[in-house]
């Protein structure tokens, strides 16, 4: 019985949106895109501090793998020229599994899990660049550039970290943006 079950292509790492791209237009000049229901580079909002500004940009939750919803037929299999259509793109290695000519679908749980992930991720991008207490820091701007330092506490949503720097002897807290220091 024909049903739609998800598969993870290995491609080339950095490429990933552009083996995506080239994969819609094959699927579409061969005409298959009734066998494919959505291809998804999962990745992630990421948000940091540069130059004193917060940018956001894109980054990959899992480099090198494209995921692809696919029609399968009657007996449970990824249809041939659909098949061979994704095999002989530019950039993909193969499908995720044991078997290269039968791969093996991807759990639905998992999947559906990764795809609310991305979705909740792309309201809320999380910080490049995550601190821990206890991390050993370097002050790279203000009045304390160059004092090394620990962090005591984290406050990601204010982009905030509490470092204790040792000024003349004496340990002390100083609050700094998450852009004004780097882990060392």
């Amino acid at each position: 019985m024909a049903k739609k079950l998800w598969y993870a292509l290995r491609v080339q790492s950095e490429r990933e949106e552009k083996i995506k791209e080239n994969l819609v237009a094959r699927i579409k000049a061969k005409g298959l895109e009734q066998h494919v229901s959505q291809i998804v580079v999962p990745a992630e909002n990421v948000s940091e501090i540069r130059e004193g500004r917060k940018k956001v940009s894109q980054q990959k939750m899992f480099p090198g793998y494209i995921l692809i919803e696919v029609q399968t037929d009657d007996k449970g299999e990824v249809e041939q020229n659909l098949w061979f259509v994704i095999m002989e793109t530019s950039g993909i290695s193969g499908f995720v599994g044991s078997n290269r000519m039968q791969p093996e679908p991807l759990d639905e749980d998992e999947v559906k899990r990764i795809l609310e992930d991305i979705e909740s991720r792309k309201e809320k991008p999380k910080p490049k660049v995550e601190f821990e207490p206890g991390n050993k820091v370097r002050i790279k701007d203000g009045p304390f550039e160059n004092f090394d330092g620990t962090v005591e506490s984290v406050d990601p949503a204010k982009w905030m970290l509490k470092v204790k720097v040792s000024i003349f002897g004496r340990d002390t807290s100083v609050e700094m943006e998450y852009g004004k220091v780097e882990k060392i």
